[in-house]
């Protein structure tokens, strides 16, 4: 039996970013427990490939049960088992989300994540390339930097989103977010910066840091009403980690309600179902949101990553951190208003300078783009719920795509910003014909083509959410030693990627664990 002060499940973005954060005191005993193994695959370092983790040791592969609103298609789930989690197999994308989103957590009853409250974590977290100022930090763990790549399908897309009349946003992370442009990304020198490697590797050397991985957390350990370990199989071995302070579990949107419910925290009635001891009976696995993403794809005569993995190219970034191999695949997109009168964008658009089809696993053999436009504020709602009282099975997931008529009616009108994006000059000048894209352009054929060619956006959210499963401190209902720290606290998806909140949530939870305002 171990004994530490913390117990963290999880060494995924907030895992990594507790870990290294709550064993900055000497005096404190953090143990991080990770089901994954170390983040050495040279793929994970390279930013082009990330696509080759998909479906390997390094990814949870996981599935979605037949969507109704998808015509009963499964979806592919890629997230990270390794350190570092999905930070580490991510398109590293910077996006944070809007002032919208964090402004409404409050308004609902999440006091203390507006906007304004959570922007000096965002600020904190990160050492970002242009400087400081209003809205950007320097000196933080997490490395923030401009494309290296610079893919010249890239540069026409952005023309073309300016023929169309949006403007060219250079900061989608400042004062608006609406308009076309590249996005900033989490690298350091061309290669990826991990939550793993700005966080945890600068920690491994503490004496009061322990990592135990690969481990396989099965459930929480309660005395009375109090969380007081984590019950780990490794090695073959079942042990148990204890924590004299509290348990936090940061295993992500899938994992962190699996863990709640075979620890007894969850619906009373399916748990009991399972023969699951109820110790909370709470709507633990409820409320799921994620970003759907069609895709559309166009052959092209120009060059794109296709033949970017030459010898001269690898040495470029190896020797100079430059390159198209330091290309993240998603290097560049947008945010649009879908109708008149919102007060923030609803469509967010992501360019690839290369084919991306079949969940990013289709056959690349010519030259081509991808732009993939997603319904940034879904009505639909999803669940993820037990399939076994076995730990090492796989949850079942439902998110419910597109089965609201609102969802519907938006992902159409998201695509026709796309597709209007491709009728421009600078990108018909490149285009040399489809490879997937709708054969017409009613409503229904465009519906009809979302449903049968998207993919998540890597984006889940709000499984175990503010107001409903924690409350603002993160701290889980009605019970002592217990907290969840990762993207299923969310209230509802950020409008953008959700690395970069992760992060923002950890480096603020970190804060609330010790005390400090």
């Amino acid at each position: 039996m171990h004994t530490h002060d913390y117990v963290i499940v999880g060494a995924g973005s907030a895992g990594c970013v507790l870990a290294a954060r709550l064993s900055e005191d000497p005096d404190v005993r953090v143990a991080l427990i990770e089901a994954g193994g170390p983040d050495t695959a040279p793929e994970i370092h390279i930013p082009a490939a990330f696509a080759r983790l998909f479906k390997t040791e390094l990814d949870w592969d996981l599935a979605s049960g037949p969507e109704p609103g998808l015509g009963g298609r499964h979806t592919y789930l890629p997230r990270g088992k390794v350190l570092g989690g999905s930070s580490s197999i991510n398109a590293m994308i910077y996006m944070r989300g809007n002032r919208a989103d964090y402004d409404g957590w409050a308004a609902a009853g999440a006091t203390g994540w507006s906007y304004a409250e959570v922007l000096p974590y965002f600020r904190r977290s990160e050492d970002n390339q242009r400087g400081e100022d209003e809205f950007h930090g320097v000196g933080g763990p997490l490395t923030v930097s401009d494309s290296r790549s610079n893919h010249p399908l890239v540069t026409a897309f952005i023309e073309a989103g300016v023929q169309a009349g949006h403007r060219h946003n250079d900061d989608f992370n400042g004062e608006s977010q609406l308009g076309v442009g590249r996005f900033q990304l989490t690298q350091r020198d061309g290669m990826r910066c991990s939550a793993s490697l700005a966080y945890l590797h600068p920690a491994l050397e503490r004496p009061n840091l322990t990592v135990l991985s690969p481990a396989r957390a099965h459930r929480v350990v309660f005395d009375g009403g109090r969380a007081t370990g984590v019950e780990v199989e490794r090695g073959g071995a079942v042990e148990v980690v204890r924590a004299d302070r509290e348990v936090i579990l940061s295993a992500g949107v899938y994992e962190s309600p699996k863990l709640l419910m075979l620890s007894g925290i969850g619906p009373a009635a399916a748990l009991s179902g399972f023969g699951i001891e109820v110790v909370r009976d709470l709507p633990v696995g409820q409320g799921l949101q994620d970003h759907y993403m069609p895709l559309l794809n166009f052959r092209t005569d120009v060059e794109s990553l296709l033949t970017a993995e030459t010898p001269e190219n690898v040495a470029l970034l190896q020797n100079e951190g430059r390159g198209p191999l330091t290309c993240n695949i998603g290097e560049a997109g947008g945010f649009f208003h879908s109708r008149d009168g919102l007060d923030a964008p609803d469509v967010q658009l992501h360019m690839a300078p290369v084919l991306f089809h079949q969940d990013g696993l289709g056959p690349v053999t010519e030259h081509g783009f991808a732009l993939g436009p997603c319904v940034l504020t879904p009505t639909s709602r999803g669940e993820v719920t037990l399939a076994s009282p076995r730990p090492d099975a796989a949850p079942r997931i439902l998110h419910n795509y597109l089965t609201t008529a609102e969802d519907r009616d938006r992902v159409v009108r998201a695509l026709r910003i796309a597709l209007d994006v491709v009728a421009q000059n600078a990108l018909t000048e490149v285009i040399t014909g489809p490879f997937d894209v709708p054969d017409a352009h009613s409503d229904a054929e465009l519906l009809a083509f979302a449903q049968r060619s998207g993919q998540t956006l890597y984006h889940p959210t709000s499984t175990c959410a503010i107001g409903s499963v924690v409350d603002p401190e993160l701290r889980v209902l009605d019970t002592a030693g217990l907290r969840v720290v990762d993207a299923s606290v969310f209230p509802t998806v950020p409008r953008g990627n959700t690395n970069a909140p992760v992060i923002m949530a950890a480096e603020k939870a970190a804060d609330l664990i010790l005390g400090r305002g």
